[in-house]
């Protein structure tokens, strides 16, 4: 009876609305909610099938799907905390529960989130107050990030900042810029030797020195324009080239007299087994106690390495990598997703990196609560990029994302579903009206 189905429609019609006031009841509420992601309640008709020319028509009703808007993105709010991270663009953050990290049983859950102010808690990881625990890659000692598995979380693990840790840089890379005086290398001259000691950082941090002395060759009359070098590091307490106690290089260097290259070197000669002069680079390579240092003294015919000009003797550009231990000041992390550690000697270590998690469809994420969402056979399977490449955007420090909430529009759709509500009221309340005149027939 049609009109049965009016009352079976208007109930229905009912409870459409009521789901859709559910959704801008939560849209509402969480209007302040840093990540909240909008959730939207579509209505579709439910149509029943009458026999075509029969006159009659059967009310379907309808029927409410609900569905969270994932990819949608909120405006970024800016902060005062480094580890306050939003995404700007596509991809989300990797994050566990607290409470399975303290499980220690079984792999971690893999979970997402767009954004999450994190903290380090006692043990130094970092995590949000609602349990949300950041993770990503470790650097190696050198600040490089291995090769990992993207489609599994195998090599993600919680990012751990230990505020009290110290670290030092050792030198690898130093570059001599010396100019030594011409008039010492013509005849009648001293022949006394220059020293010159530089600093250095061990493997270990520790302060050690390269005494350099330039010994001038004084010839019976004109001018030799040759020196020779000798470098002795105060780490080494051998005679590993058996020049003397220390000793891990001697040189001939010979300077250019020419008009157009003049006081540049001209050539460097190793003496005994002292390590082979680069010609390319301009470089030595020499075997300091922790390991090999690059010195570069210029190369032929350069003007910024060893030169010979004038009568004054005198460092003109002496740099070099490394620092001493320190203790950590700051944490940061860049647009590409690498944690980066800041000491107060001014050294600076990546380590880690945050990779984004990507799926093919956002909309199809299971929703879980504190923002997070998981993976689900419509989402399909995720991939973790680095952030910039492919479809992702990149990570911001200093931010959190915004809800996507429009008040404005929720409460316009709030008056609309109440009007709909009380409509479809009306219904059954005027179905019970003809329901009644039926009964009065009998009368």
């Amino acid at each position: 009876m049609s009109i049965s189905s009016s009352l079976n429609a208007g109930v229905a019609g009912l409870s459409a609305n009521a789901t859709k006031l559910a959704t801008i009841s939560d849209n509402i509420a969480n209007s302040g909610t840093y990540g909240y992601k909008r959730a939207v309640a579509d209505f579709e008709s439910f149509v029943v099938k009458d026999t075509r020319g029969a006159g009659t028509y059967s009310a379907g009703g309808v029927r409410a799907s609900t569905a969270r808007l994932i990819e949608e993105r909120g405006a970024l709010v800016a902060t005062s905390n480094a580890l306050d991270l939003a995404v700007g663009g596509r991809g989300m953050l990797p994050v566990t529960q607290s409470v399975a990290l303290e499980a220690q049983s079984g792999d971690l859950p893999m979970m997402m989130t767009t954004t999450g102010s994190f903290r380090t808690d006692s043990e130094g990881i970092l995590r949000t107050e609602s349990g949300l625990v950041l993770l990503g890659w470790p650097a190696n000692a050198d600040g490089e990030i291995p090769t990992f598995p993207r489609d599994t979380m195998a090599g993600l693990e919680p990012v751990v900042i230990n505020a009290n840790q110290t670290a030092g840089d050792p030198t690898t890379q130093m570059n001599l810029g010396v100019n030594l005086p011409a008039t010492e290398t013509e005849a009648g001259a001293s022949g006394d030797a220059l020293p010159l000691s530089v600093e250095y950082f061990g493997n270990l941090g520790t302060s050690e020195t390269l005494d350099i002395t330039f010994t001038p060759t004084v010839p019976g009359s004109g001018s030799s324009n040759e020196w020779t070098m000798v470098i002795t590091d105060s780490a080494t307490i051998t005679d590993p080239l058996g020049l003397g106690t220390g000793v891990i290089g001697e040189y001939t260097l010979v300077f250019d007299d020419t008009r157009g290259n003049g006081g540049t070197l001209a050539s460097v000669t190793p003496i005994g087994g002292s390590p082979a002069y680069d010609s390319t680079n301009g470089s030595l390579t020499l075997d300091v106690e922790g390991g090999p240092l690059d010195v570069t003294i210029g190369r032929v015919g350069d003007p910024n390495g060893l030169t010979q000009l004038s009568d004054s003797f005198a460092p003109t550009s002496i740099t070099k990598d490394g620092s001493p231990v320190g203790n950590l000041t700051a944490v940061e992390v860049d647009e590409n997703g690498f944690v980066t550690a800041t000491y107060d000697t001014g050294f600076t270590r990546r380590i880690y990196q945050i990779p984004l998690v990507d799926v093919p469809n956002p909309n199809g994420l299971i929703a879980l609560n504190n923002q997070t969402y998981q993976v689900s056979p419509d989402s399909g399977s995720f991939f973790l990029w680095d952030a910039g490449d492919g479809p992702t955007g990149a990570v911001v420090g200093y931010a959190r994302e915004g809800s996507t909430t429009d008040v404005a529009a929720e409460l316009t759709a709030l008056i609309q579903t109440q009007r709909a509500y009380s409509s479809n009221a009306k219904v059954i309340q005027t179905v019970d009206e003809m329901l009644q005149e039926t009964t009065n027939i009998k009368r």
